[in-house]
């Protein structure tokens, strides 16, 4: 940094969310890295006096580690624009429609990028009869970490019963099936691409359990699909408005070719956990996760 004195870096974590915990896992991870890289660190748990706490902590840059409802979906971005602070990751707008999946896919297939069918329904009607072929998927439509994600598979005679936990609306997409792949932009960059094996599929216990899943880093792809979820990641950044980082997250059938290549969803705020996958990327091109960090605290604004 040019500055003698250090930057005081507030860093959101935590947050009231269904992602609570993994959000304190990257907090931590990251205020541990922002202070290896000169920078003086405010640890902030976000909750209803998040206001007083950042003006006592009279920050230079904010940090946005949250994940999920109220930390990823715009609202606390609408606080930081309020208060005139920089933080890092994506804007307003972006994070709003972002972490709707839906509308996220109207706008993937407006650009022409591979997505599966899907709708919304009221949680109340997913009774008695399919709503699309079997095999699918039920998840919320504005949650991430693979919370609340049921498989209904081939042989299911109804669909299940869903936990009170879901919200009143949820959406029901097709099951892309094939392999887990995901790539991490940073800046203007698509790092590399990732191969995700499990036992089973990704869920929330294969990402943040420790052994829960195994990273195929660069994946062993053929060359046409490496570059193609490059391309994807890049152009899904793009459209979306992200800034700083965003990871996208692919199923890809081999069998299939280049056609079975499905954009899943992006992520504004990749997880930045010991076992999370955007960290990973980032090592394997040359990019120490302090460093990392130290990119996204520089590219800090507001006005997102």
């Amino acid at each position: 940094m040019s500055s003698r004195t250090p930057k005081t870096v507030a860093v959101l974590m935590g947050g009231p969310g269904a992602e609570r915990a993994v959000s304190l896992s990257t907090g931590q991870e990251c205020a541990t890295a922002l202070r290896q890289a000169g920078y003086f660190v405010v640890e902030i748990d976000a909750g209803p006096d998040l206001v007083n706490e950042l003006t006592l902590a009279d920050p230079d840059v904010v940090f946005n580690a949250l994940h999920g409802r109220w930390g990823e979906d715009g609202c606390v971005q609408g606080v930081l624009e309020w208060m005139k602070l920089p933080y890092t990751h994506s804007g307003v707008l972006c994070s709003a429609l972002a972490m709707d999946k839906e509308k996220t896919k109207d706008v993937f297939r407006g650009v022409g990028l591979p997505v599966v069918d899907s709708l919304l329904m009221a949680r109340e009607d997913l009774v008695g009869a399919h709503p699309m072929p079997l095999p699918y998927v039920i998840k919320p439509n504005n949650e991430g970490s693979s919370v609340g994600v049921y498989l209904v598979d081939l042989g299911a005679e109804a669909p299940p019963e869903l936990s009170t936990d879901m919200p009143d609306m949820v959406m029901v997409e097709a099951f892309a099936p094939g392999r887990e792949l995901t790539t991490t932009v940073v800046g203007d960059r698509a790092l590399t691409v990732t191969d995700i094996l499990t036992n089973t599929w990704y869920d929330y216990d294969a990402k943040y359990a420790e052994g829960g899943s195994k990273h195929v880093v660069p994946a062993e792809l053929p060359e046409d699909i490496f570059q193609a979820c490059l391309e994807y990641a890049l152009k899904a950044h793009a459209v979306l408005g992200c800034r700083g980082i965003s990871r996208t997250d692919f199923r890809w059938d081999e069998t299939r070719g280049l056609a079975g290549l499905i954009l899943l969803e992006t992520n504004t705020q990749p997880g930045m956990t010991p076992t999370s996958l955007s960290p990973e990327q980032a090592t394997a091109v040359g990019i120490p996760f302090p460093e990392l960090c130290r990119f996204l605290v520089e590219d800090a604004s507001c006005n997102r």
